[in-house]
């Protein structure tokens, strides 16, 4: 560890012991010089290992409903800002939804996340998503996570009822940043929704992304509000460009300043699952298995518009860097 640099290792163990990271400690984490990003990481590894052991819980993405969005996220292929050319197909049927939670099941995966774009659902389609649900949980282990846009309390209190066990609603950046990034609905929308989520008695997954443009004080705001809304889970994307959406111009954040964000958010939010996610082989490249110091999870077989390095190939690298692909376990 070079002179006079934090000792991220007592850090790490007073969080254990119950201290909550200040901004200015977090900051220091994505500040850190290179020479002690294996040190940081080494902190990180001991609240992830703390919360979930070795354990990599996998998770698999069904795109039940793509492109078309009338939002307009600056960094989203399917918003309607977007030249760039996606699949777009509606609704998925509650038989073709339930034949991809027997493939993730068969994959090992630990959660089925059924992803649809645009602001909402309609009734009629929460109606369809919520056979799908049930018959998932009729058939398989997985748990099911949903993510369906801004939701209601009505809304939320179906998807409980069907069996969902937790919703994605990303915060996606700060509240300062966010009016670069969106303009079709707030970043308090957002919040709400999230609230409606742990009202209902849902787990919350949501997270956000990094590289977009933010400085390094709006991705520790990130962390922060992500804590504050009590998410179980925060999915950490890292931003990969797409061609023809409004940010197609700008670069990818460096692999360093991906896994020094994923361990602040783990020092900030040491009991959530946190998931290395979309952008992670783009991104990360041959670091990705460092990712697994801080983050206890990631997405195996692609994302909603772009594919991933494949499962075969997750699978070796988990057990590559000693670590154990997750059981299908509950919570």
């Amino acid at each position: 560890m070079p002179p006079n640099a934090p000792d991220w290792r007592a850090l790490a163990h007073d969080v254990l012991a119950g201290k909550r990271l200040g901004e200015a400690e977090a900051l220091a984490v994505l500040t850190s010089p290179d020479d002690e990003l294996l040190d940081v990481l080494a902190g990180a590894f001991i609240l992830r290992r703390a919360a979930f052991g070795r354990e990599v819980r996998l998770h698999l993405i069904r795109n039940a409903r793509s492109g078309g969005c009338g939002e307009d996220c600056g960094f989203c292929a399917q918003s309607r800002e977007s030249t760039e050319t996606v699949p777009e197909h509606p609704l998925q049927s509650a038989d073709e939804i339930l034949a991809g939670a027997h493939e993730a099941a068969r994959l090992g995966a630990v959660r089925y996340c059924i992803v649809t774009s645009g602001r909402h659902t309609t009734p009629a389609d929460l109606d369809s998503l919520c056979a799908a649900v049930r018959a998932v949980k009729r058939e398989t282990s997985l748990e099911v996570c949903t993510s369906l846009g801004l939701l209601d309390e009505n809304l939320a209190r179906q998807l409980k009822a069907a069996g969902v066990d937790r919703y994605n609603h990303n915060l996606e950046t700060s509240k300062r940043f966010f009016p670069e990034v969106c303009s079709t609905h707030d970043y308090e929308d957002r919040v709400e929704t999230a609230r409606v989520v742990k009202r209902a008695g849902l787990a919350l997954c949501s997270g956000g992304i990094i590289g977009m443009g933010e400085t390094l004080e709006d991705r520790v705001a990130l962390a922060f509000a992500a804590a504050e809304v009590k998410a179980d889970s925060v999915p950490v994307n890292f931003f990969d460009p797409r061609p023809g959406t409004p940010f197609g111009d700008r670069p990818r954040p460096a692999a360093a300043d991906g896994l020094r964000a994923l361990a602040m958010f783990r020092f900030v939010c040491p009991a959530a699952e946190v998931r290395a996610a979309g952008g992670r082989e783009a991104c990360l490249g041959p670091l990705q298995a460092l990712a697994l110091f801080p983050a206890n999870s990631i997405f195996v077989d692609g994302y909603l518009t772009t594919s991933g390095q494949g499962h075969a190939d997750d699978l070796a690298m988990i057990r590559a860097a000693g670590f154990e692909p997750g059981s299908l376990v509950q919570g």
